[in-house]
Order: C-alpha cells, then structure tokens, then sequence
C-alpha cells in the first residue's frame, strides 16, 4: 500500500536525520505525506492505495488538488510532487509497480524574480535610527547576512566555533548550510564582524550559547515589513531578501567571480547561482562596457 511505502520511508529518513538529510528535508517528507494522505480522502474517499493503481491520472489530479485546494503556488506543488514521485520510484525498484505513473507528466519549475536590495536601499536600512530595540535587533541580523548570505536556519544556529581563521588570517564563518549539509565558507566583511562584536556579551545569546539572538522566522519576516515601510521600500521583503542581497548586489555587482560566489553561498549546482547573474543589468553593462571599447574607433 502506497502510505505504508511512504511511512516506512519517512522512519528510515528520520533515523538518518543529521547524518544524511538535514531536519527540514525530513520535515518536508512529512508534510508531504500528509498531503498525500488528504488528497486520497479528498479524491477517493479511501485512507490508503494499492501501488498498482497509482496512474498518470492520480499524478494530475494531486498537482491540481495541491493548487487549488491546498492553494500551493506552481514551485511549491512541483516540490511535493518530487517529494512524492521519490516514494514511487522506491515502488518501480521494488517490483510492485510495472509502469511509471510520472511519464508524461511535466515536473518543472518555473523560474521567479527574487528581490533583492540594491546598494542605496541597503544603506537606507543600515543607517536608519530606529528606536524600538526589536527593530534594531531584526535590522543589524538582517544586514548581517546581506553580508554573509546566511540562510534564517545558518545564522539562527551560529555558534562561535563557527568562527575560524582563514587562510588570509582574517576571520571567517565555517559551517554546514541546514538545508543542504554542505559546507560553507565566507570571508567575513566589516559590516559583518561590527555586528558580531555588538552582540558580544547580550543575554540572549550567552542563554542559547549562539553569536546573534534570531527571533522566530515569522517574527523575523513581521518585523522585516515594518522596517521596509520606515525605510520606504516597496518590494516584498522578507529574510531571505539578505541571501539574495549578498549574492547580486554585495558580490557579483562588486566583480566577485560566480564561481567563488557559489562557493559561499553552498550551493550544489553552478545553474541556481547563475539564476543571479541573470537579473542583475548593472553586470550585464559593465561586460558590455569592455567588448564597447575594444570596438571603439
């Protein structure tokens, strides 16, 4: 039976968490169980099915439930559906499915515009006074990772170990991304080690043995509103903004090579990398500028 293949996935995968899948991965798994296991009663008024009649039709029709009933954007629905389309290639190997009921069936992302701050819009939020504490606090772990390109889960988990020497002799942060168990490695700039040394000694911290005291996700994307609306800045800002923001504006807009990018950001595959260097039009001027000048009679 279909849910009994999925569970047993999901217990295996939990006794492997932080070994070889991180938290989310498994928490992502789990949701997506559970999507699978209301669509059935939703569709087919049923608990469980038999993988033998899982078909092309049961694929679409769980596509459609997750946009519609789940109201779960394009990315987000493509995203349970390979979660679930795993649990089914587990079926093929086994022998107890004959037919892949995936073949046909259109498993894309559609590329989105992220936002990210520009270099003024940046400075607005750094040198804004704000008098509420929380504000500030949000502010200075926000622009912290504009300059690291931490994701929320790196940089809520920072520990001062993390803090090592590179091979310049400067100070670096050395960790594993949460999201993907790969290591990651970043130079640490001066805006960065300013916020670091202001936070050293806070309550907060010395309580949950981390450099910066994060607030919840939630908490943090809130707050992030408020200081986008202070700040006069109208896109959708939300934490993964700054990740954004390191990756155009603070490093590729500044000459750094994607390839080194890449690199700290701890990414897998150079092509989401490049998802940056497409949107950014000072870069594509600047590259235009030299070929401009070579043609220059």
């Amino acid at each position: 039976m279909l849910l009994e293949v999925f569970k047993e996935h999901n217990i295996q995968m939990k006794a492997l968490v932080n070994k070889e899948f991180s938290p989310l991965t498994f928490e992502r798994y789990e949701t997506s169980f559970r999507h699978t296991q209301e669509f059935m009663k939703w569709k087919y008024k049923i608990d469980d099915i038999n993988v033998k009649d899982l078909s092309y039709a049961f694929i679409a029709d769980y596509e459609f439930w997750l946009k519609s009933i789940r109201n779960c954007d394009h990315n987000t629905s493509m995203k349970y559906l390979s979660n679930f389309k795993k649990i089914v290639h587990i079926c093929l190997k086994n022998g107890w499915l004959h037919k892949d009921p995936f073949i046909g069936f259109k498993l894309v992302k559609r590329e989105i515009e992220r936002p990210f701050l520009t270099e003024v819009e940046l400075k607005r939020i750094i040198d804004k006074p704000f008098v509420m504490p929380r504000l500030s606090q949000v502010r200075d772990i926000f622009i912290f990772c504009c300059y690291t390109g931490l994701a929320y889960a790196d940089v809520e988990k920072l520990k001062g170990e993390e803090i090592t020497i590179g091979i310049d002799g400067e100070k670096w942060i050395s960790t594993k991304r949460q999201k993907t168990d790969s290591s990651t490695k970043v130079p640490l700039l001066p805006p960065a080690l300013e916020i670091l040394n202001r936070y050293k000694g806070n309550p907060q911290c010395l309580q949950a043995e981390r450099l910066l005291p994060v607030l919840s996700n939630q908490k943090m994307n809130t707050y992030l509103k408020e200081i986008a609306d202070v700040c006069e800045i109208s896109k959708n800002m939300t934490f993964h903004t700054a990740r954004h923001t390191f990756a155009t504006t603070v490093t590729l807009t500044n000459g750094v090579p994607i390839e080194t990018v890449s690199k700290m950001l701890g990414h897998k595959n150079m092509k989401t990398t490049q998802h940056y260097a497409k949107i950014l039009d000072k870069k594509v001027s600047d590259d235009m500028n030299v070929l401009r000048l070579k043609y220059k009679i």
